[in-house]
Parts: C-alpha cells; structure tokens; sequence
C-alpha cells in the first residue's frame, strides 16, 4: 500500500509517502530561499508524493523565530512560486503548512539557545488566548481580543489566497505543537471566560472558524489539511477524545485529513517516545469519524511505515527526520519492498536494474546539452 495512488478531492499522490513540516529557521524577513528551494526540492527528486514546507507564519507576530519562513506579505509568493514550480515538475504535490506560533512567538532559534528574543534585541509581544506565558524563559504573551481573534482568522485567509497564486495544492491548518490554534483547543492554556473559552464548543472554535474561512478561498477541488496535537500528555489537558470531537466537527468544515501528532502545549510533558508512538491517535480518528488521517512520528522503515498503512491505521505516513537523513528515501524503500517506482532520469545510472524513468514534466534549462554530452562520451 505504501506505492499505492491515492486521490483526494482532484489531487492524486502517487504514493502513500509525505514530507513533514520541518522547521528550518532560515528565512530573513519570512522569505523563501535557495536553501528552501534544495531541501525541498532534493525531497521531490527523491519520490516523495506531497511535499510541505515548514510552518509559514500567516502573520510577522505568528513566527516562532525571526528567521521563520513566512506567507504574509505579497512579495513572499514569487520565491514560493519558484520552489512549487520544481516540485511539480519532479511530479510531486506542493503542500504548505499555515501557522501562527502564539504565545511561543518571538523566541531564539534551536541552535542558538532557548526562550524568548527582548524587544530590544528585534523580538515582539506574542499573543495568545490568555496572558500566560509557555514557562519563564518565554515573553509573558498578550490576551487576545475580539478584534485580535479577527485578525488571526484574517490572517489565515489572506495566507491561503497568497499559498494559491504561488503554486500550492494542498493546505495544511497547524494547529499542534503548542501552537495558537492549538493554545484556543487546550484548557492547559486558554482560561478564557468568553465564547472562546471553557467548553469544548468554544474552545474549538477559532479553529472551526478558521477552517470555514479558508475553506472558502480554497479551490474546491484542492485537499485541506489540519494537524492537531491528539494529546497534550498532561492530566487536565487535550486529550485523544477531545481529538475525535473535534474531529467530527471540521470534518463537515470541508478538512479532508487530520494529521496526527501530540504534545507540544506545556514543558515537563511525560511522552512516552518510541518508534510509531503516534499511530494509535491516527488510527482512533479515522475509525471513529471516517475521515482520513495521516501518522506521524518515528516513523522511520518501510516495513514499519507500509504496516501501518495495512492495517488501516492512516492513510498516509509523514515523514520528518528520516528525511534529513534520506531525502531519497522512497526510492530505497520501493527497492527494500521490491516495487520498480521510476527514477529520474537523471539519476538512472545509479538505480537497479529494469528500473523504469520518471521523465521530468519540464526538463530542466539545459537538459539537452547534457544529454548529448553524456551521450558522447559512452
């Protein structure tokens, strides 16, 4: 099942296999480069089906970092456009993730230490849906109000309208990981007393908003995604039921996949890590709403990746680290499975026997002239 097609709306992946949203930290001013357009395209050479950027910040206040990639100004989409039109040339899908870090805004990158950037030193005032912040090393974040919620929706709108004309296919909603979407979900950090707070109900209702929104900008026949933290893995906080609720109420929304992960809410979290730790939440999900879910988490082999699709637990597994260590990995996995998935051309020399081509849609400028080259030197 891994190298099976599947269609979702008028998109069809050639495979089962996904490239996770990673975080590169490598933008100046939310802009795509030529780091983004190799890391990302490297994975489209290498088989993959759909490919997403990391998370683009729908707004300069939603990054997590100053150098996050971000989609909220106009002259974002020429850059992005560049990347899209390699991805679909090597015949994958381009997907971007939409995000708004909330109250983990305004902090350092990974390598260069942990907690917030000071104002003074080019950092800003989070927000979130209450004035708490994620733990001491973080910026205390601003409570939003009616009219911030607004804008948060607006901002997602606007994000998928520029996501359109630069050449995405599929949208991603990022609501995990701690995340502002996902910070409204949990009572671990939304103490509001509004119609935003308390309930299940209002608790998941900027997101419900959310999804409305831009599901109405959205082309129909293009796939939208939401991913969701299953569990906070705190008593008290989100948890895998909530999940399925929540579920069966943006399914109806026009969401065509939940992808699956956890945590991400609260520091001190116990996770109970290990290979494919994540796979139950995405197997609760679509056995009890019959939607369409993706698995995600130490996910690492093809036996292990192609069981779950199997045994029906999702109907697609994300990949993220595995990929930084094999941005070529569906074709070794095909190989380790025995299926004869095509090559680029350009790499046939290096694939095993009787492995059949995968012509590009598009040569690349210049194809021709190598081509003849090679052909002279044989």
């Amino acid at each position: 099942m891994l190298f099976d097609e599947l269609t979702i709306r008028e998109l069809t992946l050639r495979n089962r296999i996904v490239v996770s949203p990673m975080c590169q930290y490598s933008s100046v001013d939310g802009f795509a480069n030529d780091w983004h357009l190799v890391h990302l395209g490297s994975r489209a050479v290498g088989g993959a089906s759909l490919i997403f950027t990391e998370a683009a910040a729908v707004s300069a206040e939603g990054r997590i970092s100053s150098q996050d990639l971000g989609i909220y100004k106009d002259e974002h989409v020429e850059q992005l456009a560049r990347i899209t039109r390699f991805l679909r040339d090597q015949g994958s899908i381009p997907g971007i993730q939409l995000a708004h870090a909330g109250r983990k805004g305004s902090t350092v990158r990974p390598w260069e230490g942990n907690g917030a950037i000071p104002e003074s030193k080019g950092g800003w005032k989070p927000v979130a849906p209450s004035a708490v912040p994620f733990s001491d090393a973080y910026a205390k974040p601003i409570a939003l109000d009616a009219s911030g919620i607004r804008d948060v929706v607006k901002s997602f709108v606007y994000a998928a309208q520029r996501a359109l004309e630069a050449g995405f296919q599929v949208i991603e909603i990022h609501s995990a990981h701690g995340y502002l979407l996902h910070e409204f979900l949990s009572p671990i950090s939304n103490k509001r007393t509004d119609s935003y707070g308390g309930s299940l109900d209002n608790r998941c209702r900027l997101l419900c908003e959310v999804v409305t929104a831009v599901r109405g900008v959205w082309p129909d026949g293009y796939p939208l995604f939401v991913r969701i933290s299953a569990t906070d893995w705190i008593e008290g906080g989100w948890d895998i039921d909530q999940s399925v609720e929540l579920a069966k109420r943006i399914g109806p929304l026009g969401v065509d996949l939940i992808d699956c992960s956890s945590g991400g809410i609260a520091p001190g979290a116990k996770i109970p890590i290990e290979a494919g730790y994540q796979v139950r939440f995405a197997r609760e999900v679509r056995y009890e709403t019959k939607i369409m879910t993706g698995a995600v988490g130490l996910i690492t082999s093809a036996r292990q990746a192609d069981t779950i699709l199997r045994e029906e637990n999702a109907d697609i597994v994300l990949l993220a680290r595995e990929f930084l260590r094999q941005p070529y990995w569906p074709l070794q996995t095909a190989r380790d499975l025995g299926f004869a998935v095509p090559w680029p051309v350009q790499y046939l020399r290096a694939a095993p026997d009787g492995t059949p081509a995968r012509e590009p849609i598009r040569p690349p400028e210049g194809m021709e002239a190598v081509a003849e080259h090679d052909e002279n030197l044989k």
